[in-house]
């Protein structure tokens, strides 16, 4: 079965890949033409899940599926949340940023950015509980469905391990004594966000 998954991030189309396995292929909106920027102005993950897939379902006439995912920190108010992609760039441009005081902002969409400020703002935080939310939203036959996969976890104070991408080295998930970018691939996938998300929605096209 081939499903277009709306992301230009090649580190998430080869975990969803992994996930999914061989019954399943995936691909990426640049194997479909697509190499715009699409917009996620909504202020819920859901929002802009459904925001990314409804946008190549019209500009493309495909059914597909589309994620997002949020990284909410107790000691922040659930923060950075639906903004956990561009925490630093925003955090930059905020008065807070202009105003802040032994840290320097940066503009960059980077994922070392948002670690620093992660950590930065943490420092003085005894709480560093925190989970990874993801949701999909799949357009299918002319219906929409959402997915949702949480993993709870620790925000650590360094970072360790090389593997994973964005938030992994500094993210421990409850009831284990390595972070993501410690684990492999399929240790990951086996208990990540996305991968309980992605679970869920496997069985729904299983079953439809």
């Amino acid at each position: 079965m081939k499903l277009v998954f709306a992301t230009n991030n090649a580190h998430k189309l080869q975990e969803v890949r992994q996930i999914l396995g061989s019954r399943f292929e995936v691909v990426g909106l640049a194997d479909i033409g697509c190499t715009e920027d699409i917009p996620e102005t909504a202020e819920t993950l859901e929002g802009n899940a459904l925001q990314k897939a409804f946008y190549v379902k019209e500009h493309y006439g495909l059914d597909c599926f589309a994620d997002d995912t949020g990284l909410e920190v107790t000691a922040l108010g659930g923060a950075p949340g639906v903004h956990t992609a561009r925490y630093a760039e925003l955090f930059a441009n905020s008065e807070e940023g202009d105003a802040s005081e032994g840290f320097t902002p940066s503009l960059s969409h980077d994922s070392n950015a948002n670690m620093n400020l992660l950590l930065h703002n943490l420092e003085k935080k005894a709480d560093r509980s925190a989970r990874f939310r993801t949701v999909i939203a799949l357009l299918y036959k002319g219906k929409e469905h959402l997915f949702e996969g949480i993993c709870e976890g620790t925000i650590l104070t360094e970072r360790h391990g090389t593997e994973g991408f964005g938030y992994d080295p500094v993210f421990q998930p409850k009831g284990y004594d390595q972070c993501f970018a410690q684990m492999t691939a399929d240790e990951k996938n086996a208990i990540s966000h996305r991968g309980r998300a992605t679970q869920k929605l496997i069985a729904f096209l299983n079953d439809n």
